[in-house]
């Protein structure tokens, strides 16, 4: 992605469920961290486990913002899977663990950042829990999904207008959103 968009700063917006007992449907979650159980991060071939984290940046960023809008939001580790309906004893296990959430897109992004010396952040909201019946409404994931994305929004036009005030080696030419569901 960073390639092909020409940018320095992916900022991944969008949904997952909530494996924490503690984190409820609607929360904005900003991922600190991310355990997998993908193969992705071994291309690297880094020693031991790669654990993917967030451009501390954007993150402080993002909690700003949250907090600046009156978002209530969580940030810390998720569980980014290749397979997003498996068993959920081992997602029970995962939430004990302090994981809040599981998606599918947060490993590569932030993977690809760390390789790239690039900026990342992943920012979901909670659509549906591992603890309960409810998700979201159509009306609550428009409401939801819009603060997340004006959150986004103002973190890229952030990251781009810093890009224009200091362009370094790589020529940076700002940021970049993508949104899976």
């Amino acid at each position: 992605l960073y390639h092909n968009y020409d940018v320095d700063t992916i900022i991944r917006v969008g949904t997952a469920g909530a494996i924490h007992r503690n984190v409820e449907v609607g929360d904005l979650v900003l991922a600190m961290g991310c355990c997998t159980n993908s193969n992705f991060p071994s291309q690297y071939h880094l020693p031991g486990t790669f654990a993917p984290i967030a451009d501390f940046g954007l993150l402080e960023a993002a909690a700003a913002h949250a907090r600046n809008s009156h978002t209530p939001f969580r940030a810390g580790n998720v569980y980014s899977s290749d397979v997003f309906y498996e068993d959920c004893q081992e997602k029970r296990t995962s939430g004990k663990n302090g994981v809040l959430v599981q998606e599918m897109e947060t490993c590569p992004s932030t993977a690809q950042r760390q390789e790239q010396a690039r900026r990342a952040l992943s920012m979901v909201t909670v659509g549906s829990s591992i603890h309960h019946d409810r998700a979201l409404t159509n009306e609550e994931r428009e409401q939801s999904l819009d603060s997340m994305i004006r959150c986004a929004l103002e973190l890229a036009a952030e990251a781009a207008e810093a890009a224009r005030g200091s362009r370094d080696s790589r020529q940076d030419t700002g940021a970049g959103i993508y949104r899976m569901t």
